[in-house]
This record gives C-alpha cells, structure tokens and sequence, in this order.
C-alpha cells in the first residue's frame, strides 16, 4: 500500500524543529500495525501538492495550528483536492485539522468548541463504528489538542465517535472517507513536552487538565490498526 500524506502543520519553531515532524509520526504509526507500507510526504502548507494523486492508493491529512478557516491559498487548493479525491473515491483518513478540512470542503461548518481548548488525552466513545473499527475499545482514548470542531457534518456523514465536549469526534462518507478530530499520530512523550511548550499560552485550567489526562495511555495501535483496515476494505471495495 502506498498513502500519500498531505502536512498541513505549520508550526516551524523551536519546539517543533526539535521532535519529529509530521512526515515521521505518521510514518511510525502507519509502520506500527504494517511496516511494508509507504508513506509519502508532501507539504501542502507550503503549496507542495501531488502532480497525480490518483497514483496513491489512499491519503492522509495531517493536524495544524492553522484553522480551515484560513484565508491563506494553500487552505483553499487543499479544500479543492479533498473535493476531487472524494469524488474520485479514493480513500481518505484526516486527523483534527485534516478531520475539520475534509468537513468544510463537503458542505459542513466548523466553528469555535465551546467549552474552550480540549487539550491532552481524552475519550471518544464509539456511537455508530465502521467495520474497519472493530479493533478499538468502546471508549477510545487519544491524545488532542483543538479549539475548533466540526459542527455540522457534510451530506451522506454519519458520526462514527463523539463525546461531551466534542459531539462530532469522527465520521465516515460510505466506505472511502474516514475522519477523527484527534491525533492517532501523538505520542505521550510528544503531547508531555507540546503541554509543557504551552503552558505559559493557554489557561492554567487547562494546562492542569491535560497533564492529569496522561496518567492513562492512549489507544494508539488500535487506532493505527483501524486506519490500516480502512485503507484496506477501501482497497477491496475499489
């Protein structure tokens, strides 16, 4: 199987020089459950798009500090792609920023969450799973960390997750789109040191929260493992 991954993360400081990129977490997720997978990186954020992304047989959209609302042109021609790619079939995973762009791009909205930052590990519980979810626990822990969420699905989604604070934790269109608003790709000694980055950022609340959350594990191989039987099944159906 060989993804393509569209970074949409852009972050260049310090901190995110100093620990893998985006390319790489998500390599080494992929590469927990099917190390014979390739993975493909492409800076979207900084307009670096596939010449043919149908020569991929799924795709991959990253987090980002950026919001899909963002007037930046590299935001409005990956909209555009996750139309062709969808109308093409091809199958497509997003994660948190990728999960909100897929939305937006189809018709649905997002906007502000309202309780604030949901930020460290945290549950989404499984309301309607996919086939290819049967690997994850009814309660999912998974590291986040968005201010925004989608608020109202794309026609043909149906949520897959969904929790208090974020009603729409993931979604499916068929069997060729596959979304989470959280990060799989995270780390516990990642999301430690980006809560420890922050802590002068963002309310004290907030910063408390998320280091109490890491006192439990995340559900990061099953997860992993639910991506690669969806890019699989989708393989199949194709």
């Amino acid at each position: 199987m060989h993804l393509a991954l569209l970074m949409a993360n852009t972050d260049e400081s310090d901190f995110a020089r100093a620990h893998p990129r985006d390319s790489e977490k998500f390599e080494t997720l992929i590469h927990l459950v099917r190390p014979g997978w390739t993975v493909q990186s492409f800076s979207v954020k900084d307009g670096v798009f596939p010449e043919d992304i149908s020569v991929f047989d799924g795709v991959m959209i990253t987090g980002s500090p950026a919001s899909v609302h963002d007037p930046d042109p590299w935001v409005a021609d990956l909209l555009a792609l996750i139309r062709r790619i969808v109308a093409a079939r091809q199958p497509l995973f997003g994660a948190c920023f990728g999960h909100q762009a897929i939305a937006l791009a189809l018709g649905g909205q997002v906007g502000p969450n309202p309780g604030g930052w949901v930020f460290g590990r945290t549950e989404t519980a499984l309301t309607e799973p996919a086939p290819w979810m049967d690997p994850l626990p009814p309660q999912t822990g998974l590291y986040a960390a968005h201010v925004e969420q989608v608020t109202a699905l794309p026609a043909g989604a149906r949520i897959l997750t969904a929790s208090s604070e974020c009603p729409v934790g993931g979604f499916a269109i068929g069997d060729h789109v596959y979304t989470t608003q959280y990060h799989p790709e995270m780390t516990r000694a990642f999301i430690a040191a980006l809560i420890d980055h922050l802590a002068n950022d963002k309310p004290a609340e907030v910063i408390t929260r998320a280091r109490a959350s890491l006192a439990q594990p995340a559900n990061t191989q099953p997860f992993a493992e639910s991506i690669a039987r969806f890019f699989e099944q989708a393989k199949t159906q194709g």
